[in-house]
């Protein structure tokens, strides 16, 4: 007798046990899928910054190597930055006047190196 109860409580109480540990197993699957991409999303988002940023000191040297200076060195880095990394470009989305304070920025840093090497 007692073994038919317990028999029957647990046929009863099995499926909601079981539906219990899919809908532990499953936010603890969220959550992880969740952590894994912020990192890599972070990742992937620091490598473009990296790429843009390389991107527009080599548009500057390029451009000083040319002869340009100023708002002309600024333009073409940033139209060598929009070409040479667009994925880093479309991932980011930096407008117009963002590109142009980056690049003034690498200008800048890119002035003393050109100085030194003249003065070598």
């Amino acid at each position: 007798m007692m073994q038919q109860v317990l028999q029957a409580m647990y046929a009863e109480l099995l499926p909601v046990l079981l539906q219990l540990i899919a809908a532990i197993l499953g936010m603890v699957l969220l959550r992880a899928a969740e952590a894994a991409r912020r990192r890599w999303g972070i990742e992937i988002e620091a490598r473009h910054r990296e790429a843009l940023h390389a991107a527009l000191m080599t548009g500057v040297s390029a451009a000083l190597a040319r002869g340009l200076q100023g708002t002309a060195a600024i333009d073409a880095a940033t139209v060598y930055a929009r070409t040479s990394v667009p994925d880093a470009i479309a991932t980011l989305k930096p407008d117009a006047v963002l590109m142009r304070n980056l690049a003034a920025a690498k200008l800048h840093q890119a002035q003393p190196l050109l100085f030194a090497e003249a003065a070598q």
